[in-house]
């Protein structure tokens, strides 16, 4: 049973979509060429490397089994594929916005809207269509910023994630059209035909999500403080209590706490007389398995 991965080929989600696969145990063996297709550690599965705006449509064909892209892509490709899992990075908004120094300032205004250039024309059409703005769309393949600059649009419909590109290009944010964020996605039939190993697969990455900003704390400390370490450390079903062998005054507590926890939680623990603790990183984390 083989299954076929499409990952982006090159962008701002390459790299962490091909460390998220690495982490959930999928290595790739010929990375450091980026070949059109990779092999991994796992002879069943491989990987594609395409377009991030491919990947939508080859999965939904059949070509690819399973992909990471943007929901952004998804939905403007308007493609038949399962949405496995929300990969929580890289979340943008495709965004109207219109020249600083136009008359066009709010949501309003853009019924006197005629062109509008952008990357996403099916998403930029169904929100101007639901405003019951008659707009003519601009499909462009990049640097959509200029556009209104050279007087061939009068706002545009563009990625942010900060919104300084737009500000740098002295354009104004006039509404949302769509939040996105990078997703993992699935075949229909492969889900259907291959689904234990595709569950697999998307165990390990949920596996992987699940422990980023998480740590491992383990600490042993005096069962008269039990109580009180419980309510500084709950842990994600409460904590793991064991005997210590040889020692009946002090038990060992394991508990995942959260990262920016670590701190204020240890001199926490120290005050309750807390020792030989240690902070250990989480590669993943399986719940409900």
């Amino acid at each position: 049973m083989n299954i076929r991965i499409a990952l982006p080929s090159k962008g701002r989600i390459s790299g962490p979509a091909v460390e998220l696969l690495e982490k959930s145990g999928i290595g790739l063996t010929d990375n450091s060429n980026r070949k059109l297709f990779s092999n991994t550690f796992d002879p069943e599965i491989s990987v594609m490397f395409t377009r991030a705006a491919d990947i939508p449509e080859y999965v939904a064909d059949g070509a690819a089994d399973i992909g990471i892209t943007g929901f952004d892509l998804v939905k403007e490709k308007n493609a038949d594929v399962e949405v496995l899992e929300d990969l929580n990075f890289g979340q943008t908004r495709l965004v109207v916005a219109a020249p600083e120094n136009s008359d066009i300032k709010t949501v309003d205004d853009l019924k006197n809207v005629k062109t509008v250039a952008t990357e996403f024309p099916w998403l930029t059409n169904s929100y101007f269509k639901q405003k019951g703005i008659d707009v003519k769309i601009l499909a462009l393949s990049g640097a959509t910023e200029v556009a209104p600059l050279i007087g061939v649009a009068d706002v545009i419909a563009d990625l942010t994630s900060t919104g300084t590109t737009l500000k740098m290009n002295h354009l104004r944010e006039i509404d949302t059209i769509f939040n996105s964020s990078i997703i993992l996605i699935a075949n229909k039939n492969s889900l259907k035909e291959k689904y234990e190993k595709i569950e697999a697969i998307q165990t390990g990455i949920t596996g992987v999500l699940q422990a980023e900003g998480k740590k491992l704390i383990m600490v042993n400390v005096k069962k008269e403080n039990l109580e009180k370490v419980k309510e500084l450390i709950p842990g994600m079903g409460g904590p793991t209590i064991s005997e210590i062998y040889g020692n009946k005054d002090l038990v060992a507590v394991h508990s995942v706490i959260s990262e920016k926890d670590v701190f204020q939680t240890i001199n926490d623990l120290r005050k309750l007389g807390a020792r030989d603790l240690l902070v250990v990183p989480i590669e993943r984390i399986l719940e409900n398995v």
